[in-house]
């Protein structure tokens, strides 16, 4: 699994990291708080099965975050 960012980070000084990252586009990242908090509060599966699609998928797609 990678670690490293494939874009730089938007905050001078910070490390390329999810916020860092997002920080790009801020509309962006308060759509995607507001999308993950959805994800993760909604929904018919339970917290565990839903952490669980997740890594395989971060594994699946080589993603670091």
């Amino acid at each position: 699994m990678s670690t490293t960012p494939r874009v730089s980070s938007a905050v001078p000084g910070q490390p390329a990291q999810f916020g860092t990252v997002l920080a790009q586009q801020p509309e962006l990242l308060a759509a995607f708080g507001r999308l993950y908090a959805a994800f993760w509060n909604e929904g018919v599966l339970d917290h565990r099965t839903k952490e669980v699609a997740r890594i395989r998928n971060a594994r699946v797609t080589n993603c670091g975050y």
